[in-house]
């Protein structure tokens, strides 16, 4: 029988400023519109009307880009996606992914899981800002907080063209804050929280959602602002500002002793 035993011993929060450097299209439900109008909307708050970055789209960029980063196999199909798990306890322990985004429940044997295989990361929605919403009302923008960009598919065949008209959020809208939680586990977790940031800084050299090859979803963290609670857990102190993930990477090591002091595993 396998005693495990896992003990939170505190979390690291990440609170960011989310910038559109480009028009960002996070897709939503299909349009109702008649053919002529909009081909594809992004994904809204119900109750605001308001566009926003869920969670699980840049959560999943976050672990897409570190698997590619890293080479990893991939060999795990949930529904259309197919992503990297690991397969023995002695890859998962040394993996750069698993570790931080964790791995199914069904591809953990019971007899590894003395060591926690869950995420131990949580990504939260981000909002469209207040300012943003404002301006962007003031702009009287294409449609509610949208514009409206058309593009023309060439057949190369034929050379027919096909037009489509997508919806995005216009370059210099801001979402946020967001939210990363990481939770420490164990004291090798303080290395760990360094491919967290890795992850932003990749999803800053590439994209979110769709159409990133045309241009679309280039976006910059801000404001950003670094905490932790401990064991004790009420008691959440504040480690410092920075003012982009660069900042952040290179402060690391400073974050990594303060954490030793504030979030001791021992």
């Amino acid at each position: 029988m396998i005693d495990k035993k896992i003990t939170l011993y505190g979390r690291v929060f990440i609170e960011a400023t989310i910038v559109a450097k480009t028009g960002l299209h996070i897709g939503g439900s299909g349009s109702d519109l008649e053919i002529g109008g909009l081909d594809k909307e992004v994904i809204r708050n119900p109750l605001t009307k308001r566009p926003y970055i869920p969670g699980s789209s840049l959560r999943g960029k976050m672990r897409s880009l570190l698997e590619k980063l890293h080479g990893l196999p991939q060999n795990r199909s949930i529904g259309k996606v197919t992503i990297h798990t690991c397969q023995t306890k002695e890859q998962f322990v040394n993996c750069p992914v698993c570790t931080v985004f964790g791995i199914p429940a069904p591809d953990a044997p019971v007899e590894w899981q003395d060591t926690p295989t869950v995420s131990r990361l949580v990504v939260r929605d981000a909002e469209l800002t207040d300012k943003s919403a404002e301006a962007l009302t003031n702009a009287r923008t294409d449609l509610l907080y949208a514009e409206l960009k058309t593009e023309v598919a060439i057949d190369r065949v034929t050379s027919a063209a096909t037009p489509r008209t997508m919806e995005r959020v216009p370059a210099g809208a801001e979402f946020g804050p967001t939210e990363l939680i990481f939770s420490i586990y164990e004291a090798a977790d303080y290395d760990r929280l360094k491919k967290v940031i890795d992850a932003m800084q990749l999803v800053e050299d590439d994209y979110l959602g769709g159409s990133g090859s045309r241009g679309y979803g280039k976006v910059k963290f801000k404001e950003i602002e670094v905490y932790a609670r401990g064991k004790n857990y009420s008691d959440k102190k504040e480690f410092r500002s920075f003012g982009s993930v660069q900042e952040l990477a290179d402060a690391f090591n400073e974050l990594k002793t303060w954490l030793q002091q504030n979030v001791p595993t021992a």
